[in-house]
């Protein structure tokens, strides 16, 4: 009994062993990596396209509905200049409505 206790610890802590060993950045896994503090770390910058949309969400109706307020919100498609300037918002006719309750209706 205390033989196959004292295999088992021993192969849990080989096994433990293995895997700290593959996770470390010394491991065969990680050989094609560089770990090195003494270098600068080189990126390359990335080109943002201007022409890029963004998606927004603008408020078109708002009514009461049986206790209910009803929001309608209708996504557009925003271009802006390098300046942040609005020049161009198109529909993509994706349409959302948000239903909540109306707390402070009269008795």
């Amino acid at each position: 009994m205390k033989l196959k206790t004292f295999v088992s610890i021993c192969c849990l802590l080989v096994t433990l062993g293995f895997a700290a060993y593959l996770d470390s950045p010394y491991s065969f896994i990680n050989k094609d990596y560089a770990y090195s503090t003494d270098q600068p770390v080189m990126v390359q910058p990335v080109d943002v396209e201007p022409d890029v949309p963004v998606l927004e969400e603008k408020l078109i109706n708002t009514e009461k509905v049986d206790g209910y307020i009803v929001e309608t919100y209708e996504e557009y498609e925003v271009y802006k200049d390098k300046d942040g300037n609005v020049i161009k918002s198109e529909p993509t006719g994706k349409i959302d409505t948000l239903q909540y309750w109306n707390n402070q209706q009269q008795p």
